[in-house]
């Protein structure tokens, strides 16, 4: 992992963290991200399902209409595994 990619993740944990009030571990996103798959970003339903660990995790509850905004966002933008902390910070920035 390159430094500037260490950077990065530890801006959107504290991000996450300072939006949230929830304390989020690297740890925390790397179980989570461990049982993300390529196939998992190109399922709508398994794309749901992260989108609420997710939203439990940071603890912020995610209406409908922003999943749904979610699933497109990640669809359109080629998302990668590797790109969890994206998701995450989609998910941190958007408003219920």
């Amino acid at each position: 992992m390159k430094v500037s990619d260490k950077n990065v993740q530890k801006d959107v944990l504290n991000a996450i963290n300072s939006k949230t009030g929830k304390k989020v571990t690297e740890k925390d996103i790397s179980k989570l991200a461990s049982g993300v798959k390529p196939s998992t970003l190109q399922s709508e339903e398994q794309l749901r399902q992260l989108i609420k660990q997710v939203s439990g995790m940071v603890n912020i509850p995610v209406s409908e209409s922003t999943v749904n905004d979610i699933i497109q966002a990640v669809k359109g933008s080629n998302l990668n595994t590797g790109s969890l902390e994206q998701l995450m910070k989609m998910m941190a920035s958007k408003k219920k």
